[in-house]
């Protein structure tokens, strides 16, 4: 049991669905980062998802790419983020974290250091969405031997052949994505996202949060009503590029996850 299952434990017995909240590590930086990640839970985020600041973010729409350039350019690293996640740890031993990026910096540090590194930060699950199911011997297999969740993608464009693959190694949640596209570029529609819910949860008794395209307290209940739960990103990562402050982020936050939590 990981933090992220406790927690999904926790809020079922309550009645409540989830809100997670994604910020990218160093954004606009290091220290700033973690005074705005330090507020998140007391702002109603139940599980925090880290982004890891990478050069070619391939999923990422504008919004959260120049999030990732301004934290390399504030010097952030692999390093640095685990770094942030252990400072973050001395205050809070029960908010879940889920690492979200890509595989390359992982791979230049090495799996098996990695992995020793992240556990030791007290990093709950990762989310690497350039590598597919058939690679999970590369990262997902060893994530979960060392006691992480590994969690995946599905899309509008995840048939009920691709589907099953998609599960099989999965654990945590399920991340459903309600747009195709890149984040940040249109606004999820519950409609559209209920059935696609329900065929995911016809699969898997693993709860599915949905992200993509959620901006405001209302989407935020509207997707959650049909889900287990919600994911805001680029949204929360605008507010930190206007320059508000982190008592701003996280008063902003609160409104979201208020909607959510209304669900």
């Amino acid at each position: 049991m990981t933090r992220i299952d406790d927690t999904f434990d926790r809020l079922r017995s309550e009645g409540k669905k989830a809100f997670v909240a994604y910020i990218m590590a160093g954004d606009p930086d290091p220290e700033t980062s973690l005074t705005i990640m330090r507020k998140l839970p007391e702002a109603g985020v139940d599980v925090i998802e880290l982004g890891l600041p990478f050069t070619d973010p391939m999923a990422d729409g504008p919004t959260i790419q120049l999030a990732g350039q301004r934290a390399l350019n504030a010097g952030m690293t692999l390093q640095k983020t685990l770094d942030m996640a252990t400072e973050f740890r001395k205050e809070n031993d029960t908010t879940p974290i889920v690492l979200m990026g890509y595989y390359n910096p992982i791979f230049s540090r090495g799996v098996d250091r990695f992995l020793d590194d992240a556990k030791a930060a007290g990093i709950d699950g990762l989310i690497v969405v350039d590598l597919p199911p058939e690679e999970d011997d590369e990262l997902c297999i060893p994530a979960q031997k060392a006691g992480m969740n590994f969690i995946r993608l599905a899309t509008p464009t995840t048939d009920d052949r691709r589907l099953p693959k998609v599960l099989q190694n999965t654990s945590g949640f399920v991340y459903y994505v309600s747009i195709t596209g890149i984040t940040g570029s249109a606004e999820a529609s519950a409609e559209a996202v209920a059935p696609e819910v329900k065929r995911i949860k016809s699969a898997t008794d693993l709860p599915v949060i949905v992200g993509f395209g959620v901006r405001t307290p209302e989407t935020a209940r509207n997707i959650a009503s049909v889900a287990d739960g919600t994911v805001v990103g680029s949204a929360i990562v605008a507010q930190i590029a206007d320059g508000k402050t982190p008592d701003e982020v996280a008063a902003y936050v609160k409104t979201l996850a208020d909607g959510a939590h209304s669900a």
